[in-house]
């Protein structure tokens, strides 16, 4: 039974996802309730974005052993991927409450908070990440980094930014610090500044499409419709789940004039994510511009409770 797992792990090593499974599940034969085994195969599905598969995997492995806390870390991981935040929540209280000291449950439930927008929960969890990590000044670094994330989502510019120079002196090289510094320096209008921050990012991992469709936002905000719809569409080829694009792409066609495509766009991207930033702005001047008066009235009151700052007196005129 040990030997088809140290096998699996080997095949999981070079990425080899099916022959890892197989291995995983020969050591199953043994003993069905093999805790180890249903929880690396979980892994060998998260590896593969096959998220509700994962999930499944480790409710297995905490069926058979309920004090398993690598499982239920990683069944909080497939669930914050299927935007199953609360259920994540719960195991990393559980995770919390049973190892106090475990800097990673701290930092995924930030992740958690992040999303649900309750940025002072947020903001407290990844300080708590920070504070536990010991010699691992990785994760040090990535809470702290999200630290300022939360910041600039509350629009504490300096602070993040402050947190965010504090973090490039751990590794300078890390691409979310450039990113998140483009995305104050948008929110501020200086889009030459943005600009050479996401491309700095964009340098350093390539493949981040979320890095991409960034620049994408920017050169939006700059009207280079051109540029702004070539990475906006290669964002959307490289991860087609990811909301922000649907977004910007919304943008785009609002842009162009063109609101009922717009409108479509936009209700895509918030029925992916309903906490996207700036989404029911956007989606209240499609309604509008598609004579769906009360439904932008609707989008438009979503948007100033969640402050997004963008309404005008002239829009709030139509809702009188």
């Amino acid at each position: 039974m040990q030997q088809f797992l140290l096998k699996g792990n080997l095949a999981s090593k070079e990425k080899n996802w099916q022959q890892a499974q197989n291995y995983y599940e020969e050591a199953l034969k043994f003993n069905d309730c093999f805790a180890d085994a249903w929880n690396n195969i979980g892994t060998v599905y998260f590896e593969q974005k096959k998220y509700e598969q994962a999930l499944a995997s480790y409710d297995k492995a905490l069926t058979c052993d309920p004090h398993f806390l690598e499982a239920r870390i990683n069944r909080a991981n497939a669930a914050y991927e299927l935007k199953e935040y609360y259920r994540s929540i719960d195991d990393l209280e559980k995770v919390i409450a049973s190892k106090p000291d475990t800097a990673i449950a701290y930092f995924t439930l930030g992740l958690n908070y992040t999303r649900l927008r309750e940025f002072n929960k947020a903001l407290q969890v990844f300080y708590q990440a920070q504070q536990i990590t010991g010699s691992d000044k990785r994760m040090k670094m990535e809470a702290l980094v999200n630290h300022a994330i939360v910041r600039y989502y509350l629009r504490q510019y300096d602070s993040a930014k402050n947190e965010l120079h504090r973090a490039a002196k751990f590794n300078d090289r890390e691409p979310n610090i450039y990113n998140t510094l483009s995305l104050i320096e948008t929110d501020l209008g200086h889009y030459k500044e943005a600009l050479n921050l996401i491309n700095e990012a964009i340098r350093l991992d390539p493949k981040q499409s979320y890095f991409v469709n960034n620049r994408g936002y920017i050169y939006l905000m700059q009207n280079e419709l051109t540029l702004a719809e070539s990475d906006i569409n290669e964002s959307i080829s490289a991860d087609p789940d990811n909301a922000w694009a649907y977004r910007n792409k919304g943008i785009f066609h609002l842009m162009k004039n063109e609101p009922e495509l717009a409108e479509r766009l936009l209700t895509q991207a918030l029925k992916r994510d309903p906490f996207i930033d700036k989404i029911h702005y956007y989606l209240g001047l499609a309604y509008l511009k598609n004579g769906k008066k009360e439904l932008a009235c609707q989008s438009f009151k979503k948007s100033k409770e969640a402050q997004d700052h963008l309404l005008t007196p002239d829009l709030l005129k139509n809702c009188k």
